[in-house]
């Protein structure tokens, strides 16, 4: 009789333990880690869900009693490596325009991926945005190796073709890069006046613009007439307003490939997608006050070391080169310029998919 109990009892028991492996196996998922103690024991790791956010919830901002149904059109890229900047420049621009509700955003990625749509909707819930896949095969092949490895990017081309993935009724649209905030109303520059050029953007003339090009180019004679009548300089092509449909109907989307196609026999550049931009634009687009492009902030494209701000108002500051803010300021060795752009990040570095 009390071998039965017994019996019955270590059945029970054993039945007990098998159920609540299935129980957790159904939720948790076990991983061997090794111990202080030299042993091995079980880590639970919680299983990923399909979405989870990585950035603050940004405040609503809406519009003032004065303004119209107008929209401003932006474009930008989404890249995984700059999210994060991405999120910061969206906040900058709602945050400093007088009508941010009429501020709609044109994202160029070169896949679409539905939990970073999810994102954008969850840290902005009521923002006007469409997102749009960059065909990579479109530049392949075209893309010569430049001094920096992010410059070679797909997606760093894709504002090459903008013209030919949004809609057709946008006449005009502000590009922007993603290592970049707004002080200022984004309003003002999208009001400028572009005296009939296709682009607009601020232009450097002070820079040495012979040093964007190799001495091949420049010694070659059927090369450098390209600039003959030009008073050509330089410009940074991560803050543009486009004329849409005179980039469509001057078919600048293939007259910069021609130069892409030129470089790829000759070396004549070492930087991505700014110098064909140059050979096809330079000294012949509309100059914006240089306060819409504070650029450099992010130093040179090889070490990134610390710059100060130039001299001036400032509207737009920009952190072009190797040197993003965000990296910086996790790293705990910023810039001073960093702390400008610091107030706009939404990243929430407290939420982790793992834990022990």
């Amino acid at each position: 009789m009390d071998r039965m109990a017994f019996d019955t009892s270590t059945l029970l028991g054993l039945l007990s333990f098998f159920l609540l492996l299935l129980l957790l196996s159904a939720t948790v998922t076990a991983a061997p880690t090794t111990s202080s103690s030299g042993g091995i024991r079980l880590g639970i790791i919680r299983k990923p869900t399909p979405y989870v956010p990585i950035f603050r919830e940004a405040p609503a901002f809406r519009n003032g009693e004065s303004c119209n149904d107008n929209r401003i059109h932006v474009t930008m890229t989404l890249d995984a490596n700059y999210l994060r900047g991405t999120m910061a420049a969206v906040l900058s621009m709602l945050q400093h325009s007088m009508c941010p509700e009429n501020v709609e955003f044109h994202f160029l990625c070169t896949l679409f991926k539905p939990d970073v749509e999810a994102i954008i909707k969850s840290t902005f819930p009521y923002l006007k945005f469409k997102v749009y896949r960059f065909d990579s095969n479109r530049v392949r092949g075209k893309i010569s190796k430049s001094i920096r490895q992010a410059l070679d990017q797909p997606l760093n081309y894709a504002r090459i073709y903008l013209a030919d993935i949004i809609p057709a009724d946008v006449k005009r649209v502000i590009y922007l890069d993603s290592d970049l905030v707004l002080v200022d109303d984004i309003a003002k520059l999208w009001e400028v006046d572009l005296k009939g050029k296709v682009l607009a953007a601020p232009e450097y003339c002070h820079a040495n613009f012979t040093k964007y090009f190799t001495n091949l180019f420049w010694s070659d004679k059927s090369l450098a007439k390209t600039f003959d009548g030009k008073k050509p300089c330089y410009f940074n092509t991560g803050v543009m307003v486009f004329d849409v449909n005179k980039w469509r109907q001057g078919r600048y989307t293939q007259r910069v490939e021609e130069w892409m196609a030129v470089q790829k026999q000759k070396r004549i550049y070492h930087l991505g997608s700014l110098p064909p931009f140059l050979l096809v634009l330079a000294g012949n687009i509309k100059g914006v006050d240089h306060r819409w492009n504070q650029h450099g902030l992010g130093g040179d494209n090889i070490e990134g070391r610390c710059r100060s701000l130039h001299p001036g108002p400032i509207s737009l500051l920009h952190w072009s080169g190797k040197g993003k803010p965000w990296l910086r300021l996790d790293s705990r060795k910023p810039c001073s310029v960093d702390y400008l752009w610091a107030p706009y990040d939404l990243y929430n570095p407290s939420i982790h998919t793992l834990e022990e």
